[in-house]
């Protein structure tokens, strides 16, 4: 790393960490609402797309998604890399597993591709710096912060993922050991290495930290890391508390996606919006505005531009204040995507009621007896179910905890249908519920 994104990543850690203080939100959001337009004034002139709408405001400007990003992707980026030549670049590295070249100066990575297309990301070296600064600075516990500024050893991390990238390994240095591990390779052959370096900071999607927490409680992985956090899948109330147990912690999140670093668990242990970094405007869900859909324009990143990007993801509120003081948006969970929500018809009135991923999942933990893993699809008025052990039984309880969630909303039960378990590979992330299909209509509402 040069000398320059060096200081560029500290002076970020000193600045996210101890130097961004406001006196309550609406100092904050003044605050926010000028480095927007910051923003907006340098950056727009830049982008061929955007250039048409120099000296709007934000309000002004179109509201995008996946679909328009990649077809407008030529424009919509300050460094004039089309999107095939990026694609074919984020693919040559999937394919080698050699995630170290870069296109032009710049990192170029792809999504998972869990809804639609696969998106492509670019990241300039300057930018990757300011990530690597907010990320220590929204992660590290005061211990390990000790240690990395002042320690004789590195703060060690073990992170797992379905692809590396230039921009995670800006994190090693001689202060960190980062070591990547590719959920390509399955999980269970990275358990030595784990073993050896006994990692400070481990950090995986939920059902890979569930299978880690397994090994640990059989005694399999004698690792005690400081922190653990989860990445890249909700981060489901089983999985919570048997990594939590297993690892004697409070499991941490990071909201982290294509479109940028969008939340982060603090030390009071409650999820907040990286509004410091990230504009949000909330596209309510529900009339109580209890869930919401993100827009999200990035004003940190200055290559490939993000704004008013609308997240396919449903976001639910908290409904207490959190006392640890930052300003972002208290969130109670990243409930999953949009095509997470089921829905049925009202048995008392007419258009689609939805059925939010927390509603299933409460309905499921609440049933009389345990339930295995599961796996729910829709498919127009039929709910394709899966359970992991087979067993009729446990297809029966499963079956009879979702009826009672659509009585108690007056809901059309669907038909219940039987399918194969299929567990996904560990590079895949975890869907236990998925809407395929809606019932046909033409309205609807919100339970």
């Amino acid at each position: 790393m040069k000398l320059a994104d060096t200081l560029r990543l500290g002076a970020y850690l000193a600045r996210t960490r101890w130097l961004l203080r406001f006196r309550g939100r609406a100092a904050f959001e003044r605050w926010q609402q000028r480095q927007v337009r910051r923003f907006l004034d340098t950056h727009l002139p830049r982008s061929p797309y955007y250039r048409q709408y120099a000296g709007q405001p934000l309000s002004a400007l179109p509201v995008i998604d996946k679909q328009a990003m990649l077809a407008h992707f030529d424009g919509m980026n300050t460094a004039g890399i089309g999107l095939d030549d990026a694609t074919r670049a984020a693919l040559d590295a999937e394919m080698t597993r050699d995630f170290a070249p870069e296109l032009r100066g710049m990192t170029v990575g792809l999504s998972s591709g869990t809804q639609g297309p696969r998106g492509v990301f670019l990241v300039a070296p300057e930018e990757r710096a300011r990530w690597a600064g907010i990320m220590m600075a929204r992660t590290l516990p005061a211990a390990l912060m000790r240690r990395l500024l002042i320690g004789r050893r590195p703060v060690k991390v073990a992170f797992f993922l379905r692809a590396n990238s230039n921009l995670y390994s800006t994190l090693k240095s001689r202060r960190v050991d980062f070591r990547f591990h590719d959920l390509v390779q399955g999980v269970d052959s990275h358990l030595p290495a784990l073993i050896e370096q006994q990692p400070d900071l481990l950090v995986a999607p939920a059902s890979i930290l569930a299978r880690l927490a397994q090994h640990a409680a059989n005694g399999v992985l004698p690792i005690r890391p400081q922190r653990v956090i989860s990445v890249a899948e909700v981060l489901e109330a089983d999985d919570r508390v048997r990594i939590g147990q297993a690892f004697g912690l409070d499991v941490h999140q990071l909201y982290q996606c294509t479109e940028g670093f969008l939340g982060y668990t603090c030390e009071e242990g409650v999820l907040h919006l990286n509004e410091e970094y990230v504009h949000i405007e909330p596209e309510w869900l529900d009339r109580e505005k209890t869930r919401f859909v993100p827009i999200v324009t990035d004003f940190s990143r200055t290559t490939q531009l993000i704004v008013r990007y609308r997240l396919g993801d449903v976001l639910r509120v908290r409904s207490a204040p959190c006392t640890c003081g930052a300003p972002g948006r208290a969130i109670e969970a990243v409930e999953g995507r949009c095509d997470d929500v089921l829905w049925l018809p009202g048995a008392r009135q007419a258009g689609l009621s939805a059925l939010y991923p927390d509603m299933l999942r409460q309905a499921v933990t609440s049933a009389p007896a345990a339930l295995p893993d599961y796996r729910i699809e829709q498919h127009g008025m039929a709910w394709r179910i899966a359970v992991a052990d087979g067993a009729q039984a446990s297809h029966a309880a499963l079956a009879a905890a979702l009826q009672r969630l659509i009585a108690r909303h007056e809901l059309r039960p669907p038909a219940f249908q039987r399918m194969p378990f299929v567990d996904s590979d560990a590079h895949v992330k975890r869907r236990r519920i998925r809407c395929v299909q809606r019932p046909a209509t033409s309205q609807e509402n919100h339970a």
